[in-house]
C-alpha cells in the first residue's frame, strides 16, 4: 500500500492507534450500518464523520491502485529453505491475485 494517497493514510493527523481503531471499526460497521461514519469516527476518537469517510475513500483508492497494478508488488527477500520455497511462491501468487470484496 504505497500510492500518493496511501502516504496520507497512516500519517499526518492520523496516528497508528487511530488507524488501527479505524480498521477495527470498518470491520464492525459495514456499509449497511445506519450512521456508519458517525460510529466509525466515535470508535476512532478525535475524528469527525467526514474525516472518517475521507480516510475510507483514500483507503479504497489505494486498494484500487494496488489491484490495478499501479503499485509494484514488493520483491521480498526470503530466507526459507528449499522445502518451503514452493509454499512461499504460492503465497506470493495468492497475494498478487487478492481483490477487494
Amino acid at each position: 500500500m504505497a500510492s500518493n494517497s496511501m502516504s496520507s493514510y497512516g500519517s499526518g493527523s492520523w496516528t497508528v492507534k487511530q488507524n488501527k481503531a479505524f480498521e477495527r471499526a470498518l470491520a464492525i460497521y459495514d456499509k449497511d450500518t445506519p450512521d456508519r461514519w458517525h460510529n466509525v469516527a466515535r470508535a476512532v476518537g478525535g475524528k469527525t464523520p467526514e474525516e472518517a469517510k475521507r480516510q475510507y475513500d483514500l483507503l479504497v483508492r489505494d486498494i484500487e491502485s494496488i489491484e490495478n497494478g499501479h503499485v509494484p508488488f514488493p520483491d521480498y527477500k526470503t530466507t526459507v529453505d528449499s522445502n518451503n520455497r514452493g509454499r512461499v511462491r504460492d503465497e506470493e501468487k495468492r497475494m498478487r491475485n487478492m481483490r477487494l470484496q
